[in-house]
């Protein structure tokens, strides 16, 4: 790194250039702000809205309960407030380390003292040899949402391709909205990459018991334009399947490509260290897109949470500011699917049986994963009690006693 920008990796940033507009950009100009920043503060987002929280999106806003007045992270006048060149629709196609300008499709440049990327990921898209039907769509952003929900109430059947979190949020809200819908996952069972086996089992007992048509192993073909107007999935073993459309929840595929073209260290999202630095020092990320150390889990990882994207937001905006504060907090996912809420705390360590207090088949259990006599992480369904007493005992380190946990004639505390 040369004198000059060392230097300016000391002097308080006079322009701060954010891209993105979700969640995590929001909380960066927020904290900012907040934390007395008063130079100029530049947002480049492609979606026309203000930043906004996207969990909602595959529950309330899908089912019609809510729309971007509820889901804004801050109100248009509480926004207005924070003195934002917001530069919408617009999207950032070049950073130039050198020259610190980020350049943007419209034609614009801004020169930078900080940058932060913020540019979460798309929905991952089925590929082009299967996908041959104009009725498959995907869920990731706001206006998706709406279409995805007007589109659901005006028919009758809903194929989901993919059993992850999303596939079953969506899947859940259809049949909330009256909808058939079938659910099918290649895996031999559901969320297999973030649950055990038992609670696969649960989530499979609660949809089919909601009238959801799972299949599992369920390796797809092709979906192409049925002769009704609709989609028609064809499967490996022959069999078909017909729905009036398509609704794929495959994964997310961060938004890395500006940062690997300027050279940045990326490896399964862009890298950052404890403060969201990235190899660059006077470059920040953070959010879906941000690949970093994490304290708890040990290892690095890249977290796709409400919870990740606002609080190494706010970490990452101190940072900037020269606040060196690191983020280390237990990574915390939640889901709601029908009567069920569902919400993961820490580690799933593999080959680690839990111990169980209260019951699956009531729908109200806890499964502690205890390692050496230490809690390495939770799944809560139904007790969301029981899973804010464990982040305690989790933050302090303090040893459990297992016979203890799965006691339910003893409160837990």
């Amino acid at each position: 790194m040369s004198d000059a920008q060392e230097n300016s990796a000391q002097d308080a940033p006079r322009t701060v250039v954010v891209i993105g507009g979700g969640q995590a950009a929001g909380w960066i100009v927020k904290t900012l702000r907040k934390e007395g920043y008063a130079g100029r503060l530049v947002m480049i987002a492609d979606e026309v809205h203000l930043p906004y929280e996207r969990p909602p999106l595959s529950k309330a806003v899908l089912a019609g309960e809510a729309d971007i007045e509820t889901v804004r992270i801050a109100k248009p006048d509480e926004f207005a407030a924070l003195n934002v060149e917001a530069w919408q629709p617009d999207c950032a196609t070049a950073i130039d380390r050198a020259a610190r300008v980020v350049t943007t499709r419209s034609g614009r440049e801004v020169k930078y003292d900080r940058l932060v990327i913020a540019t979460g990921g798309a929905a991952r898209k089925l590929p082009a040899s299967v996908a041959k039907s104009a009725h498959v769509t995907y869920l990731r952003t706001l206006d998706e949402a709406m279409a995805l929900g007007e589109r659901l109430r005006r028919s009758q059947r809903v194929l989901v391709v993919g059993g992850g979190w999303i596939g079953l949020e969506v899947a859940a809200t259809a049949r909330k909205l009256g909808v058939e819908a079938t659910v099918v996952e290649g895996a031999p069972r559901l969320c297999a990459r973030s649950l055990p086996q038992d609670v696969s089992d649960f989530l499979l007992d609660l949809h089919r018991a909601n009238g959801v048509d799972v299949r599992l192993n369920a390796s797809l073909v092709s979906l192409e334009d049925s002769a009704q107007g609709g989609v028609r999935a064809t499967f490996a073993d022959g069999s078909t399947l017909d729905a009036d459309f398509a609704v794929a929840g495959i994964g997310l595929a961060p938004h890395t490509a500006l940062a690997e073209a300027a050279g940045l260290a990326v490896e399964d999202g862009i890298v950052v260290d404890e403060f969201g630095e990235t190899s660059d020092p006077c470059i920040f990320a953070c959010g879906d897109v941000a690949n970093h150390p994490n304290a708890w889990l040990k290892r690095r990882v890249r977290l796709e949470s409400w919870a990740n994207a606002q609080n190494q937001a706010i970490a990452s905006a101190k940072a900037v500011l020269g606040v060196k504060a690191p983020y280390a907090e237990i990574p915390w996912f939640w889901s709601d699917q029908y009567d069920v809420n569902l919400q993961i705390l820490g580690d799933i360590p593999a080959g680690v049986a839990p111990a169980l207090r209260g019951s699956l088949g009531e729908k109200r259990a806890t499964l502690f994963f205890v390692v050496d006599g230490h809690l390495r992480g939770v799944i809560a369904i139904n007790s969301a009690r029981d899973l804010k007493l464990a982040r305690k005992w989790m933050s302090q380190g303090r040893a459990v006693d297992i016979a203890a946990l799965t006691d339910t004639s003893k409160a837990l505390a």
